[in-house]
């Protein structure tokens, strides 16, 4: 694709930019979502990218904070949270360490859970559901979008309320999630990718962090769950499935 000089790249996510940016230099590439492009190195700073690249995040790290919030308000006498992360990930080690910073003012100890594999997923789950109490936050990234079929699954099978990043896993029977509007970043994509064609280059257009938010509530699930959700938090939601 570099080799064919395009006058512009939109790239999506964490697993494309890297090998993108490994082909060329000089091609203007714009992503539309990736969690952390300071710390995965695509740029110099959000406000200069300094490069060929820039682009959209699709969260602050703040919002894991908020993940452990709403996991307390719709689900109270959860105590344990195991936080479902990729180690190998420097973003979503960012993401539990937002989680780790608000846990002991909720009271609530959280777990790493590992998801390299199917296998390992669904043996931490299961050793993990085997306290009382317990509740899961699923950090974004490539991994749990492979296995979110497999995570939804688990949650129910064990009962245990769960906090996604993106609405699809709402959608499929998880329980509540909150994270930012993608549709809304790949509408400004479009505008980057405009002003690079109209002679405006990438290092002159800062990186930007989400300006949309949205709360999915499955109110199904939560009846299955033998949760009541508070009104409060219902009259939050950007969408209730029912």
């Amino acid at each position: 694709m570099a080799a064919l000089a395009p006058d512009v790249i939109l790239a999506t996510g964490d697993s494309t930019v890297p090998p993108l940016l490994q082909a060329t230099r000089t091609v203007p590439i714009v992503f539309p979502v990736v969690t952390d492009p300071l710390g995965a190195g695509y740029v110099e700073s959000l406000a200069r990218p300094g490069g060929n690249v820039t682009g959209f995040m699709n969260f602050e790290y703040g919002t894991g904070g908020k993940w452990l919030e709403l996991l307390k308000e719709i689900a109270p006498n959860v105590t344990r949270a195991a936080v479902l992360r990729d180690s190998a990930n420097p973003s979503q080690t960012a993401q539990f360490g937002a989680i780790q910073g608000v846990a002991p003012s909720l009271k609530v100890e959280v777990t790493p859970v590992r998801m390299r594999d199917a296998g390992e997923i669904e043996r931490a789950v299961a050793a993990f559901a085997g306290s009382p109490n317990g509740g899961l936050i699923v950090t974004a990234g490539s991994a749990a979008v492979r296995h979110r079929a497999l995570i939804v699954t688990l949650a129910a099978q064990y009962k245990l309320p769960a906090v996604y990043w993106e609405r699809f896993f709402v959608a499929a029977g998880g329980l509540i999630s909150y994270g930012a509007d993608l549709i809304e970043n790949y509408r400004r994509a479009a505008d980057y990718v405009d002003r690079i064609l109209k002679g405006e280059r990438p290092t002159d257009l800062p990186v930007q962090a989400p300006t949309k938010y949205e709360l999915v509530i499955n109110l199904k699930t939560a009846k299955a769950l033998g949760l009541e959700v508070p009104p409060t938090l219902l009259a939050r939601a950007d969408e209730v499935i029912e």
